[in-house]
């Protein structure tokens, strides 16, 4: 039984090998970015020198453990390897709380596992448009306290490495950043106390990517993101289901969040 390993950034062209065969939006940027805030919380699993298998833990202080890239190869799906690298992940996490949002794919092994629903979560995506003009910002200040009490811990390096990419902030209220894709430009993670701040920072963020398709990832239950992103043309195409394992507390997401990080940041 091959071994599971720790990954690193000599196996970037794999890694993106595997995101690509689910048609995963992740670049080898974002690869890399996982790697490097966790370098021991990457596995794989490598069969007949092929890298088969992947998952991805973030840690965000004090307790919370964020389970993500959990992929198979379609050739070496139904041998157990997912099994086998998320007990291995969860096994990492000690005893943090462990959330993910899994695929209708994936909730059965979760489940099996002892994780339950918290929520869902939708990808929606706008298709190509011509972008009006770029409305501006105000330079990105990073609202570290807010921040934490909206998301429930921690993600200061996430958000620090993030905004290398692209990142904006309003007063001393509302963030937004985003990051190139595979497949589409990436709306968030973007946290806001009102509808029209995220408006605002929608707009600064559609102006920087006219022509150019773009996914949102958030929560249904969240009326004005949800109509905010129906607004600007919208549509859901994914649904996931948000799950945890040893939280204390299951409760809906704060309303302040109106896009996730991604689906392998929480």
């Amino acid at each position: 039984m091959a071994a599971i390993r720790l990954l690193t950034p000599a196996d970037l062209p794999a890694l993106l090998h595997l995101s690509r065969s689910a048609s995963w939006n992740q670049t080898a940027n974002d690869w890399a970015r996982l790697i490097a805030l966790q370098p021991s919380g990457c596995f794989g699993i490598e069969l007949d020198g092929t890298l088969a298998a992947s998952a991805t833990v973030v840690c965000y202080p004090p307790d919370l453990a964020w389970l993500g890239m959990v992929l198979t190869l379609p050739e070496y799906r139904g041998r157990g390897l997912a099994r086998r690298i998320v007990e291995h992940a969860i096994a990492y996490s000690g005893r943090r709380t462990v959330r993910l949002d899994a695929s209708a794919m994936g909730q059965p092994l979760y489940e099996s596992l002892g994780f339950v629903e918290e929520c869902a979560v939708e990808r929606w995506l706008r298709d190509p448009v011509p972008a009006a003009a770029d409305i501006g910002s105000e330079a990105f200040v990073y609202l570290h306290s807010l921040d934490a009490e909206a998301f429930g811990a921690d993600r200061s390096l996430l958000i620090n490495r993030l905004a290398e990419q692209e990142a904006a902030s309003l007063s001393d209220s509302s963030f937004a950043l985003g990051r190139p894709g595979l497949n589409a430009a990436y709306f968030g993670p973007c946290l806001c106390t009102t509808p029209a701040a995220a408006r605002r920072l929608l707009q600064w963020f559609l102006a920087r990517h006219p022509d150019a398709p773009v996914f949102w990832d958030l929560f249904p239950h969240n009326r004005h993101a949800a109509e905010l992103a129906a607004e600007f043309a919208f549509r859901p195409v994914r649904r996931l289901t948000r799950m945890s394992i040893h939280a204390p507390v299951r409760a809906l997401p704060d309303a302040r969040i109106y896009a996730i990080g991604g689906f392998e940041y929480g």
